[in-house]
């Protein structure tokens, strides 16, 4: 057995690349002579199920929801002055491909801090605008789920600290 941490049925994860989601199970599959366990993972905002090898969960940057704590965190950091980006916008968009893999709720934070300003200045390319719009859902799903908020409020708890300069 592997070292992971190891989810709960019922238990909100975040999938930094599909969202937040729910464990609705654990299952054991046959594969190559083994018995595999896997989760099978529920992500309410696209509506679909995913299969993750226990064993590959962490790998795939999927982790449990924050903390009250670290969720307000993240909304201050999005009042913070930033580094500028990068005006190349395959660059900026890669860079922040990667922090969106990385998943942590500090790195979407900052995604959706720095493409806000950015789309301030300049209209952001579709691919750049819809990591943005994949950055905001993840942010404000998560937060409201540790803060026991609605999205709405959330969505405007966010705006609110976007606008502060």
């Amino acid at each position: 057995m592997s070292k992971s941490k190891s989810f709960q049925v019922d238990q909100k994860v975040v999938y930094p690349s599909q969202g937040v989601g729910v464990i609705r199970e654990i299952v054991q599959k046959k594969f190559k002579e083994a018995k595999i366990p896997y989760y099978i993972i529920y992500i309410e905002v696209t509506d679909m199920t995913i299969m993750v090898p226990v064993d590959k969960a962490l790998e795939l940057g999927i982790r449990s929801t924050v903390s009250r704590d670290e969720a307000m965190k993240a909304l201050d950091l999005i009042s913070e002055d930033y580094e500028p980006i990068p005006t190349d916008w395959k660059m900026r968009y890669q860079m922040n491909l990667e922090l969106l893999k990385k998943g942590s709720i500090r790195d979407i934070a900052s995604i959706v801090r720095s493409l806000y300003h950015r789309s301030k200045v300049k209209e952001l390319p579709i691919m750049e605008r819809k990591l943005y719009d994949s950055a905001l859902k993840l942010l404000e799903d998560e937060i409201s789920i540790s803060l026991r908020k609605s999205k709405e409020e959330v969505q405007q708890m966010i705006f609110s600290r976007l606008e502060l300069e």
